[in-house]
């Protein structure tokens, strides 16, 4: 049998790109460990669950309703957003989680020798996919933390066609405010994309956080993204959505896998979206709780810690980051290791209620002082 010629078959950036690794199931993460339980500190996934109005509407889901396909684009959930933000059901694309649309919106604007700027040291979802579609990808380092517009738009030329922004950031925390994202718009101008990825944005309960979705009303460049992932705790059906001025979704939606979101997935967003502002105020709650605790343990530690907003923090660690995740599984818990961040020496934390936030400081106590 010959030989499959795959160094001319595969492009170079193809076979210089290294695919991403996810973890094992639970059932088997318990296993390696040897545990009978995990606390999920690793995902940023909301441990409240979903709200009950999405709850509900899973529960009361029909088996009748598998074999027929979803709607294509979305449909009903596409109405739910726009009654929501007040805005046509036709400046939003959903798709499957964030990372779909991010490929979708790449994929509608770059060409061979395009290029899109964004941080060193956030989500990388848009520099994986902009590498393996074959552009470049130029990255600008963090200032305390935070994005730097200016190093951004001093990135920029002009084969730059989008910038992605991740407001507030994963994983620090940071975030611009008003000031700074409008100056930052206005100084792009018109003629570049500017997608704003808003993951964590009911987390955030400040007066002079932006809200991109009243932005794009004077900055038709503006591209927002928003998931149901993260605050909705939907993270398992995989939905993620963006919005934008009609003509720029427009464009979007030809790159886009129609019938891509699931049936159950685009019921419970839709029922998600219900008297959500309870549920908001619950997470947010028990988020703030967290975040105190764990400031604290980090104090009686001597450990550094970087906490802003979002439902997570991350702590510098004495050991290696590595070793500290396989110390902590050994003990029931998983936690981010940030090396593939950029961030080596750090773990990530995702905050959920008060009791597993008691067990993972004596298990962190534990590993520290041992």
């Amino acid at each position: 049998m010959s030989t499959l010629p795959l160094d001319r078959l595969v492009p170079a950036y193809i076979q210089a790109f290294e695919p991403y690794t996810p973890s094992r199931p639970d059932h088997e993460l318990r296993r390696l460990f040897g545990v009978d339980h995990l606390h999920r500190l690793n995902n940023n996934e909301n441990a409240l669950g979903p709200p009950p109005s999405a709850r509900q509407a899973i529960e009361d889901f029909e088996a009748g309703r598998v074999p027929i396909y979803p709607s294509g684009d979305c449909y009903d959930l596409r109405q739910a957003l726009a009654a929501k933000f007040g805005k046509s059901a036709d400046q939003f694309l959903v798709g499957n989680g964030s990372c779909e649309v991010i490929a979708s919106v790449i994929k509608a604007f770059c060409e061979r020798g395009d290029n899109i700027v964004t941080a060193d040291k956030t989500f990388a979802v848009y520099e994986w996919v902009a590498e393996f579609s074959g552009f470049q990808v130029r990255l600008t380092p963090l200032r305390d933390m935070a994005f730097d517009p200016q190093a951004m738009l001093d990135a920029a030329d002009e084969r730059t066609k989008i910038f992605f922004v991740c407001n507030p950031n994963n994983p620090t925390g940071t975030y611009w405010d008003a000031a700074t994202m409008r100056g930052f718009l206005e100084a792009v101008g018109g003629e570049r994309i500017v997608v704003l990825d808003e993951a964590y944005f009911e987390y955030v309960d400040r007066e002079d956080n932006p809200d991109g979705m009243e932005l794009m009303r004077e900055f038709p460049n503006l591209v927002v993204f928003r998931t149901f992932s993260k605050m909705y705790a939907l993270a398992g059906l995989r939905v993620g959505y963006l919005c934008g001025s009609p003509e720029v979704v427009d464009i979007i939606r030809r790159t886009h896998v129609v019938y891509s979101v699931n049936s159950l997935g685009q019921i419970a967003a839709t029922a998600a979206l219900e008297h959500d502002v309870p549920f908001i105020t619950a997470t947010r709650t028990m988020v703030a709780e967290a975040k105190e605790l764990l400031r604290g343990e980090c104090a009686k530690l001597g450990l550094e810690y970087v906490c802003h907003e979002g439902n997570f923090m991350m702590i510098r660690t004495p050991v290696s980051d590595t070793l500290l995740h396989r110390k902590l599984a050994h003990k029931g818990i998983l936690v981010r290791t940030m090396t593939g961040f950029r961030f080596p020496g750090w773990i990530r934390v995702s905050l959920v209620q008060r009791p597993v936030m008691e067990e993972f400081c004596r298990a962190l106590e534990e590993v520290v002082r041992g």
